[in-house]
């Protein structure tokens, strides 16, 4: 078994070397689709971060009525805090509010001297509420129009940020679909050359699988070299695009890591070198293995 199998190996390694051109088109494509795929999965690691970084700058800020009092502010905070789609809800006062304005302002003497001046505080008290997903600010929004806070509530600032959240979820979507056809039209493609490739291997060799037949060769034995032939393929392309990524990332990781300081890719790269590296063989042998069994299938009538 041990014997037959190394033969198989043999035979298929030997096809590899001898296709020459064909095996090097064949892998360029393969790289390409493999390269779009495993950037895909860097890209959703960016995403993530960025969405991330921006659910923590953007949220629903609930604004009160001035006469409502902070027992009921601190039921509806309780009520939010109970829905899923709610991160997390923050209940600033009409004391903290102006504190926190003061601060903010704290280089503007005439807005301090203005508001020194006031009799009552003006501000109103609020709640701020992030949610566990940019989609979900509109739910939360519609959930906070309901007849029973319209006598407490004074103003929702859903709108505001609505469009910066609409365009970040937008932005995102399109670019991870994009993203995913591309990567399936280049695994396409690359099944497609290492389909006709295999198909050519056959055609070349039919002499030498006629002579395999005539001495009793098993269908195994004869189909096992070209579908090993197909894994080499995948293999060699795995760490080829493997290797094309790791120069690539580290040029762009401090560009990504400028704008998104919460991303750090290369880091990631480095934590999850050997679960990538996996990814990307097991994406190149799985392309390898089924354009030649279907080249195999069709072609080798065995």
């Amino acid at each position: 078994m041990i014997v037959k199998l190394s033969r198989i190996i043999k035979y298929g390694l030997s096809g590899f070397l001898r296709n020459g051109w064909l095996a090097a088109s064949t892998i360029g494509i393969m790289i390409l689709a493999l390269v779009v795929f495993e950037g895909l999965i860097l890209f959703n690691v960016v995403a993530k971060g960025a969405v991330q970084s921006l659910q923590d700058k953007i949220d629903i800020s609930v604004y009160f009525k001035s006469n409502v009092a902070e027992d009921s502010i601190l039921n509806i905070k309780q009520s939010l805090e109970g829905l899923s789609e709610v991160k997390s809800v923050d209940y600033i006062s009409r004391d903290q509010a102006l504190i926190n304005f003061k601060q903010a302002h704290a280089n503007e003497p005439v807005i301090t001297q203005t508001l020194d001046q006031l009799d009552e505080n003006p501000l109103l008290a609020s709640l701020n509420v992030k949610a566990n997903d940019p989609r979900n600010y509109d739910t939360i929004a519609q959930y906070l129009e309901q007849p029973t806070f319209s006598d407490l509530i004074d103003k929702v600032t859903y709108a505001e940020n609505q469009t910066v959240i609409d365009r970040l979820v937008a932005l995102v979507d399109t670019i991870r679909n994009g993203g995913a056809l591309l990567t399936s039209f280049l695994a396409f493609l690359a099944v497609m050359i290492t389909f006709n490739t295999i198909r050519l291997a056959i055609y070349s060799n039919s002499e030498q699988i006629s002579i395999m037949r005539l001495v009793g060769a098993s269908n195994n034995f004869i189909r096992g070299p070209f579908i090993v032939e197909g894994i080499i393929y995948g293999i060699v392309a795995g760490i080829l695009s493997f290797l094309v990524l790791i120069p690539a990332t580290n040029f762009l990781s401090p560009y990504i890591t400028k704008f998104i300081p919460e991303v750090n890719l290369q880091t990631y790269f480095s934590a999850h070198f050997v679960a990538l590296l996996l990814y990307q063989l097991l994406f190149g042998i799985g392309l390898g293995i089924i354009s030649s069994v279907v080249a195999i299938r069709r072609y080798l009538h065995v």
